[in-house]
């Protein structure tokens, strides 16, 4: 039964997508948008398919571990109303602490990265995906079955929201009213890809709003007159990217900073474990710190071209 809510959601999904990417693709090019590329495209599709390999390949693991923990479980629902309805707010709790961990920790922004490296914003960016996050995603989910949530149960529930997640991915919509206060909207996700320094680190949410605003997370997209237009991708975007590139290229940059000459364990340790964009000698900017340069609460004795966030 479980099984078959999961194919169910895909028949159903599926046409959706076709429509609203058709929709979109028709739509900007009646408006004369650039909004979509071949090779960027490509590319969404490309890291899509590689993260379906490793979620099938890793499978079996993450939901024999999840099913260990729900065998264990320490509490029975009954209430099949309520037992759905906390499993909607507990997942997607559960996946902004995944989201934002991914941007605030370099070694899961490595991961991360690849799903902001497009510099459009189109229904396809939402497939752009994090390769190996299926290889730990499933640990955040682990208390869900100790409670006593079925592990499929469990997946069905990502799932669906994460169907939301990809339909957030668009320009063709600006505000919507009333569900911008309840709901991630597209508007709130513009924000979320974009690399100008106000909107960094921000909007970490699937499908409520709540937690960003709970945890301190939460902006709003600005009219142009009160900030500058948006800016997707990364704010030091890649050269040359290519299959390889654009999904290894944070991890290597990460351990040409590690094993770098003539630092201390804390500093290894920082660029591993840090946020994005930290160095030991200020050659580079956080989010934080781009921000308070931005406001003019900081000042950095560096040239633009040396600065480098690494955008969340």
């Amino acid at each position: 039964m479980e099984a078959l809510r999961e194919q169910w959601l895909i028949l159903i999904s599926t046409p959706i997508y076709l429509f609203i990417i058709g929709a979109e693709l028709l739509l900007s090019h009646l408006q004369h948008r650039k909004a979509y590329t071949f090779k960027d495209t490509a590319t969404n599709v490309y890291l899509m398919l590689l993260n379906m390999g490793a979620d099938l390949l890793f499978r079996i693991v993450y939901l024999s571990i999840l099913g260990y923990f729900f065998t264990h479980a320490v509490y029975k629902f009954n209430n099949p109303i309520v037992y759905w309805v906390i499993l909607l707010l507990a997942e997607d709790f559960l996946f902004y602490w995944l989201h934002r961990f991914d941007h605030e920790i370099r070694l899961f922004w490595a991961v991360h990265v690849t799903h902001h490296s497009s510099e459009k914003m189109n229904f396809t960016v939402g497939f752009r995906s994090s390769v190996f996050q299926p290889l730990y995603r499933f640990i955040y989910f682990i208390p869900l079955a100790y409670v006593g949530f079925k592990p499929m149960d469990i997946l069905f529930m990502y799932s669906a929201t994460q169907i939301w997640g990809i339909l957030v991915h668009t320009e063709l919509i600006n505000k919507m009213g009333w569900l911008e206060y309840i709901l991630i909207t597209p508007s709130h996700h513009r924000v979320h890809h974009a690399s100008n320094a106000k909107y960094l680190d921000k909007n970490m949410g699937m499908f409520l709003v709540i937690w960003d605003k709970m945890f301190g997370t939460f902006q709003p997209e600005l009219p142009a007159e009160k900030y500058q237009p948006i800016k997707y991708g990364l704010t030091k975007n890649l050269e040359n990217p290519n299959a390889g590139t654009i999904v290894f290229h944070e991890w290597i940059a990460i351990f040409k900073d590690v094993f770098q000459k003539d630092i201390s364990l804390k500093d290894r340790w920082n660029y591993l474990f840090g946020p994005p964009g930290w160095s030991h000698d200020g050659s580079r900017l956080t989010s934080e710190q781009m921000r308070a340069v931005e406001s003019g609460e900081e000042e950095v004795f560096v040239s633009q071209e040396e600065v480098e966030v690494a955008p969340v």
